[in-house]
């Protein structure tokens, strides 16, 4: 039995003993000290870590774009005095992988993922290191040169796609101050004289209905039937990118219809709107596979209660008519959810592991988008396997009432069990072709003596 067989044992196991509470930390950080990460210097004497010279850097390229005045970071980490306050907790947050908030196992399944926010293992070494040597600021001329950081009110993908081809606006609807949950799904335009392929997607609520846009789902529409889905939002969701040789089509003479999930909490917004930013290929661009983005359940009969202090296992089984290239899964739940898996049930038996997320947070749903040329493969007769642990006991630190019983259902206090994936539908030429190359890559990537 594997160390990968062992740990999921344990989760099961976990759950059936209503230890539930314990699997967000089975992954348990290796305890990192300032030796390991300061390192002798050529000479073989101890490197001091300062901030101004190893820690602001890393705080620039990973924290600052929401650690600053005006952006949705708790507080600013732009400035010595700014950082060295909270030297301690940001070392705790960093080693336990809550910071930079991107849950996702480094140590199951796939690595190599686009848009990872994950530090390296240095990075945290350095932070740690730092704030146990008593957080020493260093030169202030070994501080890195300023950023300008972008409006918080653009789209995040414009730094790597320029502006969005096409914005669709939702119709503006005001949030009260406190209620209950509510929908918004207005129908509005694209404005599209031609299919268009897109490139990729960004849906952004507006600054301040961040803090109560639970969601915001959007689909297209021709002549009032369903067209295709067009993005997938949740708190903390960036975008979505569509890799290079697949379409997923705008219609021409379509309409968005939007499904925005709002929850109240304390602030009261007068017209909020919500925006869809799609990069668009150029007219003429022949992409040479159709790519989905569908919801996959996992709780089968699409029905469930979790009791007080319980917990709950969900499992969904997904197969294709066709072959597919898997290129993002993306977890989702509400507060009890803590953990989910994707694995592959090959036609001849063998599993194979392709991530897991094991201390799953409500509060930042990503789409984990896999690099091109480890994407997995998935052939007619694989199956996909989703499995997602669930705790409603007061162990679970986002549980906002364990004294309650929880069912399936729309509504922030509700529970959700599925998973988003894009797939690239394929044929079984373009298939086995992928298939060959990447065997031959891992050819080549071998050593002489093994070839």
């Amino acid at each position: 039995m594997t160390v990968l067989d062992l740990r999921l044992e344990a989760r099961v196991a976990a759950i059936g003993a209503t230890a539930i509470a314990a699997l967000s930390l089975l992954v348990v950080p290796t305890p990192v000290h300032a030796w390991q990460s300061a390192g002798p210097s050529p000479d073989g004497t101890h490197v001091d870590v300062t901030f101004s010279r190893d820690v602001a850097p890393i705080l620039q390229e990973n924290c600052q774009v929401c650690h600053q005045s005006g952006a949705i970071g708790p507080m600013s980490l732009m400035t010595y005095e700014d950082v060295r306050r909270y030297a301690r907790r940001i070392a705790r947050m960093v080693e336990a992988r809550d910071m930079p908030p991107y849950q996702y196992d480094a140590d199951v399944g796939i690595q190599d993922l686009k848009e990872d926010w994950r530090l390296s293992d240095e990075q945290i070494r350095t932070i740690v290191a730092w704030a146990e040597a008593g957080a020493p600021e260093g030169d202030p001329a070994d501080l890195p040169a300023p950023v300008t950081w972008p409006d918080p009110a653009e789209f995040g993908l414009a730094e790597r796609f320029g502006p969005p081809d096409l914005i669709v606006r939702s119709d503006p609807y005001d949030v009260p101050s406190v209620g209950q949950d509510r929908w918004w799904r207005p129908l509005v335009p694209t404005g599209l004289a031609t299919d268009r392929c897109i490139k990729a997607i960004e849906t952004k609520p507006s600054v301040v209905g961040r803090a109560v846009a639970h969601h915001a789902n959007s689909d297209f529409r021709v002549a009032g039937e369903r067209a295709g889905r067009l993005s997938e939002y949740a708190l903390g969701k960036v975008g979505e990118i569509v890799p290079e040789g697949s379409c997923r089509k705008a219609p021409a003479n379509s309409d968005v219809v939007f499904d925005i999930h709002y929850w109240p909490n304390g602030v009261e917004i007068e017209g909020d709107q919500v925006e869809v930013g799609i990069w668009l290929h150029p007219e003429g661009y022949e992409a040479e596979h159709d790519q989905t983005l569908t919801l996959y359940f996992l709780q089968g009969g699409r029905g469930y209660d979790i009791p007080p202090h319980g917990t709950l296992m969900t499992q969904g089984i997904h197969t294709w008519d066709t072959p597919v290239k898997l290129d993002s899964w993306q977890p989702h739940g509400h507060t009890r959810l803590v953990a989910m898996s994707i694995e592959i049930l090959r036609e001849d038996g063998r599993k194979e592991m392709v991530s897991m997320v094991s201390n799953w947070s409500a509060l930042w749903h990503h789409s984990h988008i896999y690099e091109d040329d480890v994407a997995p493969l998935i052939d007619v007769g694989d199956k996909v396997i989703l499995t997602a642990w669930y705790d409603n006991t007061e162990n679970n630190r986002y549980n906002p009432d364990p004294d309650q019983w929880v069912g399936i259902g729309d509504r922030t206090a509700d529970e959700m069990s599925h998973a988003w994936m894009a797939v690239t539908h394929l044929d079984r030429d373009s298939f086995e072709k992928l298939k060959a190359e990447r065997a031959a890559r891992l050819v080549s990537q071998r050593p002489d003596r093994d070839r």
